[in-house]
C-alpha cells in the first residue's frame, strides 16, 4: 500500500520536533532512517563519529550516494582526516543542522551509534574545559607511546571508572582529552560535564536485534567490507601520511588494518581482533543506549520495524500538534 504524503510537523519556538534512531551497530539505522525521512518529510543528522571524515566510507558503512540522494544527509564527508573534531564541534554543527533543518519546515532524524555525539545533541551537554595549552597533551601523547594505550587508559581507570568504563582502550586520544579535563579542572570527567535542557521534542526510537544475529550480521558486513576495498580504503589513507597511530584511523577496522599494513600481525589476526572489536563495541553502545531506558522505545530490527516506527511517529505528531 503507498504511504500517504508526507506531513509537514508543526511545531513551537524552543519546542522543536527531532526523532533520534539509535542503537547497535549493523542493526539497520541507517537503513530504516533512510525509510523514515522519506514518508516523513525529513532529512538526516549523522552522528557517526567516523562518517564524518573524507575518505573513509567501506569501513564506517557509510551512506552511499544512491541513500544520499534520496534523503538529505547533514554532517557526512564534512572533515579531513589530518584535522580530527572535537564533541563540541560536533555538537555546535549538528545543532546548527537541525536549526537550519526546522527552519525549512522539515522533520530532522539524528541518527548514529556514537553515544557521545547523540547525548551531547539530546541532552544538551556543555563542552568541558579546553587545556590551558599544548605541554600536557603532548606529554600525555608521549606517554601513550612510550608506556602504550592500556596503560594510559588504566590511569584513566583509577581517576574516573565511569569514564574509563564509557571509552575504548584504543581510543588515545579520547583518553588523553578525559585525562586532560581531569588535571584541568581537579573533578573526574564524568562529574564535569554540564546539561542544559536542549530546545527539542524528542522522539527516540531504538533498534534491537539479539546478540548471536547481531554478531552474525557484523562478520558477514565485515566479509562484505572487505570485498568492497577495505584494505585499499585504509592503504590510500596511510600514503597519505596517516598511521596507526593518528586518532582518525584508530576507528575498528582502520586501526587493525593499518597495523596488517605496517607488518604488527597478518590479515587474519587483523580480521579476528576486528570481529572481537565489533563485539566489545555492541556492549558499549549498550550501556549509552539501555534497553531499561523508558524514553527509548525499542523495535525489533526486523521487517515490520520500519512500519511500526512510522505508526509511533505518527501518533507522536498527532499529540505534538494537538499542544
Amino acid at each position: 500500500m503507498p504511504f500517504e504524503s508526507p506531513p509537514r510537523v508543526p511545531w513551537a519556538v524552543n519546542d522543536q520536533p527531532l526523532v533520534a534512531v539509535v542503537g547497535a551497530t549493523g542493526a539497520g539505522k541507517s537503513a530504516l532512517a533512510v525509510h523514515l525521512a522519506e514518508r516523513w518529510n525529513g532529512e538526516i543528522v549523522s552522528a557517526d563519529s567516523r562518517a564524518l571524515y573524507r575518505g573513509m566510507d567501506i569501513g564506517t558503512a557509510k551512506a552511499g550516494p544512491d541513500l544520499r540522494v534520496r534523503v538529505a544527509h547533514h554532517l557526512v564527508d564534512v572533515a579531513d582526516p589530518f584535522a580530527p573534531w572535537s564533541l563540541a564541534e560536533y555538537r555546535a554543527a549538528a545543532t546548527d543542522a537541525i536549526r537550519r533543518i526546522h527552519a525549512r519546515g522539515r522533520l530532522p532524524f539524528l541518527v548514529g551509534g556514537t553515544g557521545q555525539y547523540v547525548t551531547a545533541v539530546l541532552e544538551g551537554w556543555s563542552p568541558p574545559p579546553r587545556s590551558p595549552g599544548q605541554g600536557l597533551r603532548e606529554a600525555l601523547e608521549k606517554e601513550a607511546i612510550q608506556e602504550g594505550a592500556a596503560h594510559l587508559h588504566r590511569r584513566l581507570e583509577s581517576l574516573d571508572p565511569i569514564s574509563a568504563h564509557n571509552v575504548d582502550p584504543r581510543n588515545v586520544r579520547r583518553v588523553i582529552r578525559l585525562l586532560e579535563i581531569a588535571e584541568v579542572t581537579g573533578r573526574a570527567p564524568s562529574a564535569v560535564r554540564k546539561a542544559e535542557p536542549a530546545p527539542y521534542r524528542i522522539l527516540r526510537l531504538g533498534l534491537t536485534l539479539a546478540r548471536p544475529e547481531l554478531y552474525a550480521r557484523l562478520d558477514n558486513r565485515l566479509e562484505g567490507m572487505m570485498s568492497s576495498g577495505l584494505i585499499e580504503e585504509v592503504r590510500n589513507l596511510m600514503s597519505l601520511g596517516l598511521t596507526s597511530e593518528h586518532p582518525v584511523l584508530s576507528a575498528i577496522g582502520y586501526v587493525q588494518i593499518a597495523q596488517h599494513l605496517e607488518g604488527r600481525y597478518d590479515l587474519g589476526e587483523a580480521l579476528r581482533r576486528i570481529r572481537q572489536a565489533n563485539r566489545q563495541l555492541v556492549r558499549r553502545q549498550a550501556n549509552w543506549f539501555k534497553p531499561s531506558d523508558p524514553r527509548i522505545q525499542w523495535l525489533d530490527a526486523g521487517e515490520g520495524a520500519a512500519e511500526e516506527a512510522s505508526r509511533i511517529i505518527s501518533e507522536w505528531t498527532k499529540a505534538f500538534a494537538a499542544l
